[in-house]
């Protein structure tokens, strides 16, 4: 595949330290705000200045696609589900519409895959099973890639500070539980949750898909764009181009659930140091999402028990982050001690 990303410079380790330093100088207790002082520093490193420019354009990107793999029963969601949602998002009634004003954050939704879709950036109407088949052709595959690099550029180009990952689509957790038991070595019983609130009929049954999926995975364990195409999907994929076209552009992304974290995994491979612009919103109630987060060595901020995806999860956090922006510029310092003060 004839895609090749630039190198990733990190984010800047002395305006972190800084942030650091200027919250031992505000007015509070030194270390009092706790996780806040480092979701502040991370920014500021991110934005390579001490304090960091509060956030003005936060967006969430949702890569919207069908997969193939729930015609294998693994999942609540059947035909029509991922239209019925992205019907409720186009019209401000979905989750995401309501967390994401609450935040002062924009939404922009990337068809790739969905059935019966269309546009610019649509690859196909939904992926093969994966347990049976490849889920993409590499054609499909490099242009999903294209898709979320392009999406990414133009929100960078347009000014974001921070952007979302996110994805929209029925049995999505299948193939991202897949991609990530490949990545690192697990077994399909270790990865697979419940996903959409599934029974435990339905939970063997996508045991039993992730395990012939990896069992096809096989010959390209070590080809990220080859797991990709083999057990992964366009939504997938495109959140992989995504992921890593906006670090090595030095634009932070937030993390939603289990499909933006494997996602994340396949980025880092493919532009190494690539996770040092992510921050993990939270901890899903998805085995595969911790331990891909582990592998990643990335800390969620929250623990809400969250088994939504679409963004939700990462839209919760972005007050929180732009409030650590805020501290860092509009708390006042404490006053300085006189220099015959007695501190004894």
């Amino acid at each position: 595949m004839n895609i090749e990303f630039g190198p990733v410079t990190l984010p800047d380790e002395n305006a972190r330290a800084g942030a650091l330093q200027r919250h031992a100088a505000l007015l509070s207790p030194p270390r009092s705000l706790g996780r806040m002082e480092r979701l502040g520093a991370w920014l500021a490193a991110c934005q390579g200045r001490t304090p960091p420019r509060p956030l003005r354009r936060m967006r969430v990107v949702v890569f919207a696609a069908d997969h193939g793999v729930t015609a294998e029963g693994v999942s609540l969601g059947g035909p029509g589900t991922t239209r019925a949602l992205l019907d409720a998002l186009d019209t401000g009634s979905a989750p995401l519409n309501v967390l994401a004003e609450v935040a002062g954050a924009g939404i922009r939704v990337v068809d790739v895959g969905t059935a019966g879709g269309s546009g610019p950036d649509h690859v196909r109407s939904g992926s093969s099973s994966i347990a049976t088949a490849d889920a993409l052709t590499e054609e499909e595959t490099e242009a999903a890639v294209r898709a979320g690099i392009r999406a990414a550029d133009a929100e960078i180009d347009e000014g974001a500070d921070v952007l979302v990952a996110a994805e929209l689509g029925a049995g999505v957790t299948t193939p991202a539980a897949t991609l990530v038991a490949a990545l690192t070595d697990t077994e399909p019983v270790a990865v697979v949750g419940r996903g959409s609130g599934i029974d435990d009929r339905a939970w063997m049954r996508k045991t039993t898909a992730v395990r012939d999926a990896l069992r096809r995975c096989r010959p390209v364990t070590g080809d990220p764009f080859g797991l990709l195409r083999t057990a992964g999907g366009a939504d997938l994929a495109a959140m992989t181009g995504f992921l890593a076209q906006a670090a090595t552009r030095r634009t932070p992304v937030v993390l939603d659930g289990l499909p933006s974290t494997a996602a994340a995994l396949l980025a880092e491979e493919i532009a190494p140091g690539a996770r040092s612009w992510w921050l993990a919103a939270h901890r899903a109630a998805e085995p595969a999402q911790v331990i891909a987060l582990e592998h990643l060595d990335l800390d969620p901020v929250l623990d809400l028990n969250l088994r939504l995806g679409a963004g939700t999860g990462a839209a919760t956090v972005l007050p929180m982050l732009a409030s650590a922006a805020r501290l860092l510029t509009d708390v006042a310092e404490r006053p300085a001690l006189p220099a015959d003060a007695d501190i004894t």
